[in-house]
């Protein structure tokens, strides 16, 4: 009886390594490799413009600009986007770009380390180039192929300037930050403050806010409290710009103060027009559009040389209210 059981335990025994060994040579059989690029029967290039916001007057332009010069290449172009601000959805926009394996992904740059991340691994393993526009993110911080939009350090130059050369060399001046900072947010900053703080007798006041209504009003208020006297305002994020009038608004006349912001928001040109902002730093989102794909399409045709890392940079103005004060 024993030798009977020992019998069957080594044919069980040798049925199982035989299995075992199979499925371990299948295995180091196998030719992993990273995700391949599906291929389409038409080999049409497929592009996908990714924004925080869609149906706004600066990013409808941007995707006019895109949409026009994808057509004249033959190449697709989809435009993802929600509406409002929403991160989360923004990231889970960019992954499913990437699970879906487009040729390339043109998309508003976000200053966080998921963003970058999904650029750094995600993208780079399918071999799908991102390129930035209108918002950049630091270059060290990713591996996107190059940036199209403003250079956003001269815009807030030139917004300062515009404020000297309208109230002067002298008085108190604001600068309105958001709490949630991006880079560009920073680089409008910095060159604001290279402007102003070669005049002595300007004093800079910066505050910082939240962005939501509630919480921009009382910054706002805030500021007024305390610095009575303050005569300039720069927004640096469009985003405040409107609630941060609307307070003002509520306390005084807003003819005295002196007033500028950026187009990033539909809200900033109608406040131009009415008269209640002094101006706005003018960009060319249709340009971005146009040069972005353009960049892309010769990418991906092996048509240029690697891309400028620094970016490609399109023009900006600022536009005054039409009847000055």
């Amino acid at each position: 009886m024993p030798k009977v059981i020992i019998t069957l335990l080594s044919i069980v025994c040798g049925i199982l390594f035989y299995f075992t060994l199979t499925s371990a040579v299948h295995v180091f059989q196998t030719d992993w490799q990273l995700p391949q690029k599906k291929k389409k029967d038409d080999d049409q290039i497929r592009l996908v413009l990714i924004t925080q916001e869609l149906e706004t007057p600066f990013w409808d332009k941007v995707a006019y600009g895109a949409s026009t010069k994808a057509m004249e290449e033959g190449a697709i172009l989809e435009v993802w986007g929600s509406y409002g601000s929403n991160e989360e959805e923004f990231l889970k926009n960019m992954e499913i770009a990437i699970y879906s394996q487009v040729d390339g992904v043109i998309v508003q740059g976000l200053e966080t380390e998921e963003f970058a991340e999904l650029i750094k691994t995600k993208a780079s393993s399918y071999g799908i180039p991102v390129i930035t526009i209108a918002n950049d993110i630091p270059l060290e911080d990713s591996l996107r192929r190059t940036y199209v939009g403003s250079n956003q350090y001269y815009a807030g130059q030139l917004m300062a300037k515009e404020l000297v050369s309208d109230m002067g060399g002298l008085g108190e001046v604001v600068l309105m930050t958001s709490s949630d900072r991006h880079y560009y947010q920073e680089q409008r900053l910095n060159g604001m403050k290279d402007v102003l703080k070669v005049y002595p007798d300007i004093q800079l006041i910066e505050f910082e806010t939240v962005i939501k209504r509630e919480e921009i009003r009382q910054t706002t208020k805030e500021v007024l409290n305390q610095y009575p006297g303050i005569q300039g305002w720069l927004a640096v994020d469009a985003n405040l710009t409107g609630d941060m009038v609307r307070e003002i608004e509520s306390r005084s006349k807003i003819e005295p103060y002196f007033i500028y912001s950026f187009d990033d928001t539909p809200e900033s040109l109608t406040l131009l027009k009415q008269g209640k902002l002094d101006g706005i730093l003018e960009q060319s989102p249709q340009d971005m559009g146009e040069i972005s794909v353009g960049l892309m399409m010769e990418l991906l045709r092996n048509e240029t040389a690697p891309l400028n890392w620094e970016g490609y940079l399109t023009d900006i103005q600022m536009v005054k209210v039409p009847d000055e004060k």
